[in-house]
């Protein structure tokens, strides 16, 4: 039987508790968050927010209308202790409404300022995004969420342009205190370079596939905002010497002394969260055991055990013969969440390589990836439903794909692995999972 510690609101898991004596055996660690409703603080986080707006030529007409309404309606939806600012960008990056109080007189200058924007120039994406980073950190809260929100249709072809670099630039604003969230719109977009700056910049991406709904994405993100209740969360993994570590799950992870250290962001009321880690053991004695710690913590100990403690959870490994490893069960509740995890790698991988004309390698690696899964699936229903679901995309992705329907399976994969909805959205329900 497999090792299941609770301690709410964090559980951690293992899919076996024997490994091999003389073989290097790799075990997987589900972890379960839940994020406390709401009501445990007095009143919501204040909020400090940048919305960057591409105003490239691409964005003419409709997309650009659109964006502007809507950053208004998202400033209508905060309070005068909240914070604001706008910075639009082409090849040139303009600070439409410095860092302002979001008071009634503040909103209607926004709302004058906003209607002159008009779309013109080719895309400085660096430089506006890092202009709005600086508004944010101008009057940064130290009690609120900072927080850059970008949206573009386009590419980086001002500025910096390595995306890279620019996903290093995120995490250096993360570690300040300031996150990122980005809004790609349309066909055009670089959905690598967005996702790795959300990813690393502690927000999320969003793909807007057409104008009518930038106002639901912008709309859901802000709304997140206003309900963030644990800030700059982090899971330490602790394992004996000689264990290796990965995590499967896209957070942003790091070693810091032997420690294996997942960023998870900020959390919003009642947000559940599935982290899947691997571990890979060393050869060892029968009857020996290996442990690891998992540890949960947020900056304002909202996760705590009830005293701010950071929440702790300990899982034990022993080391034993082939015939016991052979005929021990396995937990399905933690493959589902593997499979889950290697799915949604292939799926993104077979993007990039039908872009790249490699339809042979796309079909190939969901393939690979439906056979390892079929071998530990057994009966599980839910686990054969991704088996046959890769093999239907294999035969989609061996032919040409376009843009669209390539960026729609790529944010499709990214919600999967991140526990958010179709749409983008936190998961609330632990009854609700992605599909």
């Amino acid at each position: 039987m497999t090792t299941s510690t609770t301690l709410s609101p964090f559980t951690a898991r293992t899919d076996r508790t024997l490994i091999r004596g003389v073989g290097r055996s790799k075990r997987f660690v589900l972890a379960q968050v839940t994020a406390p409703p709401a009501g445990r603080r007095r009143e919501r986080l204040a909020v400090n927010l940048a919305f960057v707006l591409d105003r490239s030529g691409s964005m003419s007409g409709e997309k650009i209308e659109l964006a502007k309404r809507t950053i208004v309606e998202a400033i209508g939806r905060l309070e005068p202790r909240d914070r604001f600012s706008i910075v639009a960008y082409d090849d040139r990056v303009d600070v439409v409404v410095g860092s302002s109080a979001a008071t009634a007189d503040a909103k209607a200058v926004a709302l004058d300022h906003l209607r002159l924007i008009d779309a013109r120039g080719s895309t400085n994406l660096s430089g506006g995004w890092l202009r709005g980073a600086e508004q944010v950190a101008t009057d940064q809260l130290a009690d609120g969420v900072n927080r850059v929100l970008l949206l573009t249709d386009g590419l980086a072809n001002q500025g910096i342009v390595d995306g890279t670099e620019i996903a290093t630039h995120a995490a250096a604003l993360r570690a300040r205190g300031v996150s990122t969230t980005t809004f790609g719109l349309g066909a055009d977009f670089d959905e690598v370079l967005l996702q790795g700056m959300a990813d690393a910049g502690g927000g999320h991406f969003y793909f807007v596939r057409d104008a009518a709904t930038i106002r639901d994405h912008i709309a859901s993100e802000v709304g997140e905002t206003l309900e963030v209740v644990a800030r700059d969360v982090e899971l330490e993994i602790v394992v004996a010497e000689g264990v290796q570590v990965e995590a499967l799950s896209p957070q942003p992870a790091r070693t810091r002394g032997g420690r294996t250290l997942l960023d998870l962001g900020d959390l919003v009321s009642e947000q559940v969260l599935d982290l899947v880690i691997r571990l890979t053991f060393p050869f060892g004695d029968v009857g020996r055991t290996s442990g690891a710690i998992l540890r949960l913590s947020d900056r304002d100990g909202v996760l705590g055990a009830g005293d701010g403690a950071a929440e702790d959870t300990r899982l034990t490994w022993t080391w034993a013969d082939h015939a016991a490893n052979d005929a021990q069960p396995r937990d399905v509740e933690v493959d589902r969440s593997v499979a889950t995890q290697f799915a949604a790698r292939a799926r993104q991988e077979a993007v990039q390589r039908n872009r790249q004309v490699d339809f042979a390698g796309a079909r190939h690696v969901l393939a690979a990836t439906a056979k390892r899964i079929r071998e530990y699936a057994g009966r599980d229903a839910r686990m054969r439903e991704i088996v046959a679901e890769l093999a239907v995309e294999g035969e989609t992705f061996s032919a040409p794909m376009p843009s669209l329907m390539l960026k729609e399976a790529h944010f499709a994969s990214a919600n999967l692995s991140r526990m958010r909805s179709a749409e983008g959205r936190a998961l609330k329900h632990r009854e609700t999972t992605p599909r």
